[in-house]
């Protein structure tokens, strides 16, 4: 039996192609963070549909974030950790263009808990293909 090299070859880069995962990367930054909740006070419109036309639920672990952060790669659905905070939060919303360098934690309908965090800088990982 004859073996055909270049169909191996063919073969073996195929299957590199398809079986190859993009490397992914945690980058770190430094954010002023301050928390939000599903009111209608806090909200435009409806306070639980983000700018992006996700539904907030009071249950999941999601951020808005500043339009600059969203060229850094904050982008939707994107993965963050904030110190502080257990867990991993959804980049949902994005918040109004005045602001720079901020995330708006959601705290669901915890208005009190919202409060306590207040206004902090913190580091934040993202996670970015």
């Amino acid at each position: 039996m004859k073996i055909n090299w270049c169909n191996i070859f063919l073969f073996l880069l195929v299957i590199n192609l398809f079986s190859c995962k993009e490397k992914e990367e945690w980058c770190t930054l430094e954010v002023v963070a301050t928390a939000y909740n599903s009111t209608a006070w806090q909200t435009d419109g409806d306070p639980y549909n983000t700018a992006w036309g996700d539904t907030l639920h009071p249950d999941k672990k999601s951020i808005a974030v500043s339009n600059d952060l969203i060229k850094l790669g904050l982008t939707r659905n994107t993965k963050v950790k904030i110190e502080g905070l257990e867990g991993i939060f959804i980049v949902n919303d994005k918040m109004h263009a005045k602001w720079k360098k901020r995330i708006d934690i959601y705290f669901g309908t915890n208005v009190q808990a919202a409060r306590e965090w207040g206004r902090k800088k913190v580091t934040i990982q993202y996670l970015v293909p």
